[in-house]
């Protein structure tokens, strides 16, 4: 507990099962910055999967890119539908951008989805 709020509001996706799933019968939407897959779920929570390549950079790069996808998720979580998997990729610009722009670009796409609030 930090600050008043919890960390972490979702679950994560570790399983590659999950992960081909979500993959194969979710929807994706596309931005410069990343690439969102979502799928409903059977639950009434929401889990949140995130994935960089090698592509992207080395280590550094990489958790930068993880760190900042997660918290711009954590500040939108509140505002999101429960009951959805998600899944979101890195892209090459990922670790290079400010969290705020991660923000705008996953608000966008979230709400062309049709999971917002």
């Amino acid at each position: 507990m930090r600050c008043g709020f919890k960390v972490m509001d979702f679950l994560s996706i570790k399983e590659n099962k999950d992960f081909c799933r979500i993959y194969a019968k979710g929807k994706s939407f596309v931005s410069p910055v990343v690439v969102t897959y979502v799928l409903k779920n059977r639950r009434k929570n929401i889990r949140v999967g995130i994935t960089t390549t090698k592509k992207i950079g080395n280590a550094v790069k990489r958790n930068r890119a993880r760190r900042v996808i997660r918290e711009a998720f954590r500040i939108l979580a509140p505002s999101i539908k429960p009951g959805y998997d998600f899944i979101f990729v890195a892209r090459g610009k990922t670790p290079y951008v400010k969290s705020t722009e991660i923000v705008r670009a996953l608000s966008a796409q979230l709400k062309k989805a049709g999971v917002m609030k």
